[in-house]
């Protein structure tokens, strides 16, 4: 009962993430991004959300893809997919940080 838990809570996330995703790719919806929250309502209207909204779905899409990888470990119990989850998790986390540190370099 408890591993089918993790199923579905790990599938409803991959959804969810996959759905918000979509939306970042297509500039529609709420920006998900830290330098458009953390923005001034005056810079928010001259702010380009292009790079800000592409950065959002990448991160959006890893996120479902480790929600996935999770919910398959779970069913199949490999033991492999933990490391592909990690790997993945490893790899937001450097995407994040280079894009956010590309973008400072662009701006200044």
């Amino acid at each position: 009962m408890e591993n089918l838990i993790g199923i579905i809570t790990s599938i409803v996330l991959s959804v969810i993430c996959a759905v918000i995703s979509f939306f970042q790719f297509r500039e529609k919806g709420f920006l998900f991004n830290n330098a458009y929250i953390y923005a001034s309502g005056q810079e928010r209207e001259t702010m380009d959300k292009k790079p800000h909204y592409r950065q959002s779905g990448i991160v959006s899409a890893f996120l479902s893809s480790i929600f996935l990888c999770v919910a398959a470990e779970c069913v199949f119990e490999t033991g492999w997919l933990r490391w592909i989850g990690g790997a993945l998790c490893i790899a937001a986390a450097v995407y994040a940080i280079i894009s956010s540190v590309k973008k400072n370099q662009k701006i200044n």
